[in-house]
Parts: C-alpha cells; sequence; structure tokens
C-alpha cells in the first residue's frame, strides 16, 4: 500500500466473518449524502471482496461490459451464457458482499448510492445495473443507456486513487454488485 490516505484499503484490513450468512446494517441517515473519503474506502474494500469471491468466472462479465463500452449490446445468448457461467460465483460473491457490508457498517443503500458516485467520478453510463441484472435473469435484453453524467471535483478527486482498480471491477456492477 501507498503511504497517502489510500493505504488505508488494504485487502488485509478487512477481516473475514466467522460463521453465518452476515446481514448488512440497516440505512441509516441520508443514504444519498455527498460521497466521503470513508465512503469510497469502504466501497474500495467491499468490491475487493466481492471481486475475490468471483474468481475467474469474472472474465465473462468484463467482456461484456467491455463490449458494451464499445457501443455493442450484448445479445440475449451472451449475456444469459455469462449468467450460467457465474451463476454459483454469483451466490458466494453477494454473501461476499453482504459480509463485507456488515464488517463495514454500511447498509446495501448506501452501497447503491456510493456506486452510482463512483460511476460518476468514472465517467461511466448511468447504466441501472441492477435493473439490467433483474431484466437478465427474467430473460429480457435490459435497456443498457449510455449516458453519462459527469461526476463533481469532489467525487474524481475521492476515487482518483482507487481509479484504475475501480475501473477493473466495474462490470461487477452488471451483476448488482
Amino acid at each position: 500500500c501507498s503511504r497517502d490516505w489510500s493505504s488505508d484499503v488494504c485487502s488485509s484490513d478487512l477481516q473475514s466473518q466467522g460463521g453465518g450468512a452476515a446481514t448488512p446494517p440497516a440505512p441509516a441517515g441520508n443514504v444519498n449524502a455527498a460521497l466521503t473519503r470513508a465512503d469510497v474506502q469502504k466501497f474500495v474494500r467491499v468490491r475487493r471482496e466481492v471481486q475475490k469471491a468471483m474468481g475467474s468466472s469474472f472474465t465473462g462479465v468484463q467482456q461484456v461490459w467491455t463490449d458494451i463500452q464499445n457501443g455493442q449490446n450484448p445479445n440475449l445468448f451472451q449475456m444469459m451464457t455469462v449468467l450460467r457461467e457465474v451463476g454459483g460465483s454469483v451466490g458466494a460473491a453477494r454473501q461476499a458482499q453482504a459480509a463485507a457490508l456488515s464488517s463495514e457498517n454500511m447498509s446495501a443503500e448506501r452501497y447503491a448510492a456510493v456506486r452510482s458516485g463512483v460511476n460518476r467520478a468514472l465517467g461511466l453510463p448511468s447504466i441501472d445495473f441492477s435493473q439490467a441484472a433483474q431484466a437478465l435473469q427474467s430473460g429480457q435484453l435490459p435497456d443498457l443507456n449510455r449516458d453519462v453524467q459527469t461526476g463533481t471535483a469532489q467525487e474524481r478527486a475521492l476515487v482518483q486513487p482507487f481509479q484504475q482498480e475501480l475501473t477493473e471491477t466495474v462490470a461487477l456492477g452488471l451483476l448488482g454488485l
């Protein structure tokens, strides 16, 4: 880890949860509040655990995201193939996400709001990833809106130390993670 404030986000810092399934805390306060450094650090730690749980099955999801970024709409067959390939891993990733959110004392709602802010800061299209995942799971092609909302200067500054890592893992959002 580097010596700046991003060093607070080492993977080893995230303590694993033993035993049963963890539940993220209930939302508290304004879940749509402006991003803070602590929010981004928590988000990065949670995202690392989710990616680790996805293992090698993350490659297919990354390819779909690359295709979308290149202006291609994946067809239903491609999407269903990816979902089939990641099937078991998604369950493990959701469990890892819940455990990490619990460990970080971050609600799923705040995580989603932070993910939106991070995506804006990265200059990503405002695709509703969770709705896209739900549409795919019900056998429908999702609406892959490519409108980009620019992040605020504060959001971009907070995300910048993690920009490469977060860009590499943004495809997890396609699965609602």
